[in-house]
């Protein structure tokens, strides 16, 4: 580096400074009133096109369904439709359970979200219905709901309070009252995701990182497979709730063990023997499968079978999905006095809804090579939810295992939702009452199988602990909030845990002391690259974060440690220097020590700190991205600290909202004006620090 010092300074004089100059487009200043008016005029006149615009806006099939290709598209989204719904239909009944719903509940709700979805819904590929963590979710609430109203054990049937809805009548047994609570809930959570799509907030699904996802959905995964446990053994014990529902679960489990049902458990058994590999071998060899082998429906039939012959529920207890009527209740309004208790549960609810959804439509749409509208994703997801309601279904959203399947097996458009529906639709007008056998142990095992990919993360979190720690701690926190405080607190701790590592970045961001790669207009870290030059007495300096009032004191204690002058300290120095120097001046005697002391004296007025070795300082504001009001402060303490020292403050490469900043808070006002502070590039700033006369000399020439 002292070589590449000694080369600098070899070179030859610099001719006259010739500054960049750019003239600015003259902003016109708009009346506030104007602004409004015609924002308003544009979006309230009505026209034609505007009606067409916004018909095929709202109901994207009417844009694609003209242009569909029936040689090319319709085998491959039959096939993917079928697969899917039958794959749906025992995951549908078993996800009921989950919702604390009766299993015809599950099949209306992917029903209806299947044919919505494909007339509001932007994606071509993501399958929208059951969700476990949404499952869970809505069965919590409603769990909640019927300890308040009084069903306080599985075994109570009674209502020891009026139900609060018309249409259920004066009184309300436990399962009608758990399908008013999740219906209700279910109505709430599609208000806020409709009203997130009018507000236009579809952007803030990007906040919601993909650690955080997959840690809030681990977590959610232990406490549905620790809620299934009690059906696996065949034990009959209620639904923890409030903080610590995961270990409370867990030691009412252990203290109830010796009520374990043989059958359930040998059944629990068996079921877990043949789905386990038989996922696996369809993992393994999907690649070669045209469609996965629907073992799941095998082993519901098989087991249906097996207990209606074996008589399981008379002779040994084991408990049974029961009556599943066919056909379609008539639409029944929400309990409207239950919104103010569940409307806080609705709103995390949309949250994790929409964020799926739309994670789900993005990343698809991008392999696939089209656009999604996220606030249209939002309409859609709201409206399958607010729709379905009046039929007693629960919250859904897009569903990952699923979509994956359904992309898998050839599907090129929603048709193949149509396709679902119709498939779910035969099953409830037909087949459903044939499941009145099928034990919920089996429902049980097919919810714990299909947490077996969310579970798969924990062997994941030593590869992501190397390559990013933040996104590992994120997940950690959010994951073990999820499962052993509570599901709601998980997403909100997550999302503050992530806020505060974005704002600890800011806190640790690089000060860097950059040098020139040859002679290019290119300057970079001198401690990361070799051979880079500098040029004598100017030093040149980046802060790689936005300064704001958050890290205003850590910018200026990074920059003064960077350049190894810091301004403070050196003008107590000074003035520590100064008082002894005035005593040792009351203490001479000798006229020439007095004189040689005072010439001393005079001389430290402008004179550079003892081992500095520069008169410029240009801070390279490309990386910082905006300035607040404590920042511009920070910038301005600088500028005015280095100049009492007799060193010049330049910025280079500031961008239009940093120097709009400047403008505003001031700091331009200063003498010299911002052509002689603010340059476009570095190069620039160097150039005009060279062709100005030596430091040395008066600071009054120079500042």
């Amino acid at each position: 580096m002292a070589e590449a010092d000694h080369q600098a300074s070899a070179e030859a004089e610099p001719g006259p400074y010739v500054p960049i100059v750019l003239e600015e487009w003259q902003k016109k200043e708009e009346d506030w009133k104007e602004v409004v008016k015609r924002k308003l005029r544009r979006q309230c006149t009505c026209s034609p096109g505007r009606v067409k615009a916004l018909l095929l806006g709202f109901f994207p099939v009417i844009s694609w369904l003209p242009h569909y290709r029936p040689k090319e598209w319709l085998l491959g989204d039959t096939m993917s439709g079928l697969i899917v719904g039958i794959l749906l239909v025992p995951q549908s009944i078993a996800y009921s359970l989950l919702a604390g719903q009766d299993p015809i509940y599950g099949l209306y709700t992917s029903f209806f979200s299947s044919i919505i979805y494909t007339l509001l819904g932007t994606s071509r590929h993501i399958s929208v219905g059951i969700f476990g963590v949404l499952c869970l979710l809505v069965g919590q609430v409603v769990d909640r709901e019927l300890s308040l109203a009084g069903y306080l054990t599985d075994a109570n049937q009674t209502a020891l309070a009026d139900a609060g809805n018309a249409t259920a009548g004066p009184v309300c047994d436990r399962s009608c009252y758990a399908i008013v609570v999740g219906a209700t809930v279910t109505f709430m959570a599609g208000v806020y995701q409709v009203l997130m799509g009018l507000f236009q907030v579809g952007f803030v699904a990007v906040y919601l990182s993909d650690s955080l996802l997959s840690g809030f959905a681990t977590g959610a995964s232990l406490t549905i497979l620790t809620s299934q446990v009690k059906y696996l053994l065949g034990i009959k014990i209620p639904r923890a709730q409030g903080l610590g529902s995961l270990i409370k679960t867990w030691v009412s489990l252990f203290k109830n063990i010796g009520q374990t049902n043989v059958c359930d458990l040998l059944t629990s058994l068996l079921c877990l023997l043949v789905l386990v590999p038989s996922k696996e071998l369809n993992n393994r060899f999907k690649a070669k499968l045209k469609a996965p082998i629907p073992f799941e429906l095998l082993v519901v039939i098989v087991a249906t079978l097996a207990s209606h012959f074996g008589r399981f529920h008379e002779r040994f207890g084991s408990d049974v999905s029961g009556t599943i009527p066919t056909g379609f209740l008539p639409p029944q309004l929400p309990d409207w006095s239950l919104i103010p208790n569940v409307a806080l549960d609705a709103l995390s609810i949309a949250i994790v809804g929409f964020a799926i959804t739309i994670s789900l439509s993005e990343m698809f749409a991008k392999k696939h090579g089209y656009m999604v509208d996220p606030n249209q994703e939002m309409y859609a997801i709201g409206f399958c939810n607010i729709l379905p309601s009046f039929f007693r279904c629960f919250s859904t959203s897009a569903a990952l295992t699923k979509t994956l399947v359904k992309e898998s097996t050839g599907c090129h458009t929603q048709v193949s939702g149509l396709v679902t529906a119709l498939v779910l639709l035969l099953v409830m007008l037909v087949i459903a009452p044939l499941f009145y056998s099928l034990q919920k142990c089996v429902l049980a095992v097919i919810i714990v199988v299909n947490l077996r990919g969310a579970l798969h993360k924990f062997s994941d979190v030593p590869r992501m602990w190397r390559v990013n720690r933040v996104d590992a701690v994120i997940w950690l926190v959010t994951m073990a909030t999820s499962a052993f405080v509570n599901t709601e607190l998980g997403l909100l701790m997550g999302v503050l845990v992530s806020a505060l590592c974005v704002l600890g970045r800011t806190q640790r961001a690089s000060a860097l002391q950059l040098g020139q790669a040859g002679h290019l207009d290119l300057y970079l870290d001198m401690a990361t690259y070799k051979g880079l030059s500098t040029q004598p007495g100017i030093v040149v300096f980046r802060y790689e974060a936005p300064i704001y009032y958050a890290n205003q004191g850590l910018f200026k204690k990074a920059l003064y440690r960077r350049v190894g002058l810091d301004p403070i300290k050196e003008k107590a120095f000074r003035r520590k220097q100064e008082k002894q120097k005035r005593k040792q001046q009351a203490d001479l005697v000798a006229d020439e020590a007095a004189t040689r002391s005072k010439g001393t004296e005079e001389s430290t007025n402008v004179f550079l700190p003892q081992g500095s070795s520069f008169h410029t300082l240009v801070i390279d504001c490309g990386p910082v991205l905006f300035l607040d009001t404590a920042g511009v402060g920070a910038m301005k303490e600088v500028y005015k600290d280095y100049k009492a020292l007799g060193v010049r403050v330049l910025l280079a490469r500031c961008n239009t909202s940093v120097l709009d900043s400047l403008q505003r808070g001031g700091y331009l006002e200063h003498k010299g004006g911002d052509s002689e502070m603010v340059f476009f590039t570095i190069s620039d700033a160097i150039s005009y620090a060279r062709s100005l006369p030596s430091q040395n000399g008066d600071c009054d020439t120079i500042c």
